[in-house]
């Protein structure tokens, strides 16, 4: 096993070579046959062991073992504890998730403190394999039936060619003990089951089943790079992007086959999984949305628009009199000036100053607001009529503020001035009202 080690590293992760590395180490078999090859090969190496306490006594066990192993060594060691109950109570988490979150944020964080380039887990094949079966039972792409990726981001697994036989005939022959976890032999959870259950079942109808799968893995790591380029291509055809924006042409989309296997590769890194709803939006009516987390999809017109979900964004911003200068919810200059020009952007009015009440209010609109478009001769219009008037978007409708006097609306701003404050002859003092 640790000349097939070496080879792996040489051909596929040669970067490991000379960095410093921070070992994810449980206690357990995998764990500590990573320690033992990455020492073994004089790699730069330190362990880092969680204590969820989840076992009682037996994560106390874990602990100390891993602590007397490092000890006798001479291995760097780092240890934390965690209470993964109340953290996963208190997030509404399953304690699988909890505990997942819970160590990933503490390796990054030894990590960025100890100026260690990676962390290396002890993932091998047959946890691949479980990985590929959870995802198929589940409903998945291509992506979900690639097994566990070798790396992401700075996090490295070098042990996915090994199957769980050789790892435990390694640890037999190099006489490595190791700490058995008692939640690993109950078929409470999906991967265990799989793991007990079906894989020794795969295995025994076909003896190079290992081999066959590994096949399989890199046949379908290259079909997910053909779709990838592909979907990279198209999405040059038929999105733009525009501020925040990405603008997907109905139109074009449908002209190419397989349109929905674009959308998926789109979106799916994205948190969207109504896959059903999504590929009937190309039907649907103007204003119906798909949400994922942080994310929209939005169905207007001939477009699909994707966007991200502004959280806890203040609708209400006070302007007090003598304000100069905002930047909330963007710049805006309030100028006091002798005269108007006759040719200005959307981004200026000008107002007779007595004709407001301060505080001016700068505020999203609301169903029922209403004003009177400078130019119509003192006709009195709903925004959202204006809004539609305008074949603006649902998306532009929510990024659109209103300057407010009052309850009277003073602009509807960079699109259109309210005809009660223009300014008139009888005017003594103008203000110049732009956003910067």
């Amino acid at each position: 096993m640790t000349e097939k080690l070496l080879h792996h590293l040489k051909e596929n992760l040669p970067y490991l070579a000379g960095k410093k590395l921070l070992l994810a180490t449980s206690g357990g078999i995998d764990s500590m046959v990573l320690v033992h090859l990455f020492n073994r090969l004089n790699y730069t190496v330190a362990m880092a062991h969680c204590n969820f306490g989840l076992r009682g006594e037996e994560s106390d066990g874990d602990e100390k073992f891993i602590k007397d192993y490092a000890q006798k060594n001479s291995i760097e060691l780092f240890v934390t504890n965690f209470d993964t109950n109340k953290y996963a109570e208190e997030f509404k988490l399953s304690i699988q998730i909890a505990a997942r979150r819970l160590r990933y944020s503490w390796f990054y964080e030894l990590m960025e403190q100890n100026s260690f380039d990676f962390l290396l887990t002890a993932h091998h094949l047959d946890d691949s394999i479980e990985t590929f079966l959870i995802n198929l039972t589940r409903g998945t792409g291509l992506d979900g039936l690639t097994g566990i990726p070798q790396q992401n981001d700075k996090i490295v697994r070098p042990l996915l060619p090994f199957g769980r036989n050789e790892i435990e005939q390694y640890a037999k022959d190099n006489n490595i003990t190791w700490r058995e976890d008692s939640s690993n032999a109950s078929d409470k959870y999906l991967r265990n089951k799989l793991r007990h259950d079906v894989v020794p079942v795969l295995k025994s109808l076909n003896p190079s089943f290992l081999e066959s799968f590994q096949d399989t893995l890199n046949h379908l790591k290259q079909s997910q790079s053909l779709a990838d380029d592909a979907a990279v291509l198209v999405y040059k055809q038929v999105v733009s992007e525009k501020d925040n924006q990405k603008l997907i042409d109905i139109n074009q989309l449908k002209r190419l086959p397989n349109y929905k296997a674009y959308l998926y590769q789109w979106l799916t890194p994205l948190g969207f999984t109504a896959w059903k709803d999504i590929y009937s939006l190309t039907e649907a009516q103007s204003g119906k949305q798909i949400l994922a987390s942080g994310y929209r999809l939005l169905k207007d017109r001939e477009k699909l628009i994707l966007q991200p979900i502004e959280e806890n964004v203040t609708n209400v911003y006070e302007i007090p009199e003598g304000t100069t200068e905002i930047s909330q919810p963007f710049g805006m200059r309030l100028t006091n000036v002798n005269k108007t020009l006759k040719k200005y952007a959307n981004n200026a009015i000008y107002v007779d100053a007595d004709t407001l009440k301060f505080p001016l209010f700068a505020r999203k609109w609301m169903e029922g607001d209403y004003f009177f478009p400078a130019g119509m001769n003192g006709q009195k219009k709903k925004v959202s009529k204006y809004f539609k008037d305008e074949k603006m978007s649902l998306s532009e409708k929510e990024k659109t503020w209103l300057l407010c006097s009052g309850n009277q609306i003073v602009w509807i701003i960079n699109k259109r001035a309210d005809e009660r404050f223009k300014v008139t002859d009888k005017t003594t003092q103008i203000i110049k009202i732009e956003v910067l």
